[in-house]
């Protein structure tokens, strides 16, 4: 019979195995969809993971469950619930308002003015998609940061080990965002920082799952 602290782990577990796989599921998705029906897109490797949405739906699902995980995440007070439940809604908003185009997807899906679920102008999606996108980001590593190394005042070795680990992470989040903004032509710069960042994600919560970095049992 599992008690709440491991069904708890558990959770983190999913969320932060979700956030690792999601990158390679989505190129994975978009190389195999191009390859198998020779799309007229001007690139085979996407330049950002929010543009395989045009192409495949693994974005959407991978997301979507994750997002829902974050807002139903229970954690030790009202400042995880609030964190986690405002991360889950960016992560539903960048489902729900798609970016805006690149590759020629929206030509080859025959997409004009509108897209999502709503079917809102593309300008207007591409607005609410970046911002959520950011936002999902700045709450994950405040998330990290500041709430995933609260905890005993004597805390384990290992303990110390996970709390360091988090910091990195978050601060591995907000760099990732920051080389976002800096002018340097790399290609498919977006998706790589993209994959960077939900791995540092995924890196946190695996750590908070006790994935790696456990207690010792005390003899």
């Amino acid at each position: 019979m599992y008690t709440n602290e491991l069904w708890m782990k558990r959770i983190r577990n999913i969320i932060g195995l979700l956030g690792m796989i999601l990158p390679w599921f989505c190129l994975l998705g978009y190389y195999v969809i191009y390859r198998s029906q020779s799309l007229p897109l001007t690139d085979a490797f996407p330049n950002s993971m929010s543009i395989t949405y045009y192409v495949t739906p693994v974005l959407p699902m991978i997301l979507t469950a994750a997002a829902i995980v974050l807002i139903t995440y229970v954690g030790y007070d009202w400042r995880d619930r609030l964190v986690t439940t405002l991360s889950g809604v960016c992560g539903l908003l960048i489902v729900l308002f798609p970016c805006s185009d690149s590759n020629g997807v929206f030509q080859a899906a025959g997409i004009d003015r509108v897209a999502g679920y709503f079917q809102t102008p593309v300008a207007i999606n591409g607005y609410i998609h970046n911002g959520a996108a950011i936002a999902f980001f700045v709450l994950l590593a405040v998330n990290s940061f500041f709430l995933f190394t609260l905890g005993d005042d004597q805390p384990t070795p290992e303990k110390k080990k996970r709390n360091l680990v988090y910091r990195i992470c978050a601060i591995g989040m907000v760099l990732s965002m920051i080389v976002l903004a800096v002018p340097v032509d790399i290609p498919h710069k977006i998706f790589w920082v993209e994959a960077v960042a939900l791995s540092f994600f995924g890196i946190s919560w695996l750590t908070k799952g006790e994935f790696w970095l456990k207690d010792r049992q005390k003899v």
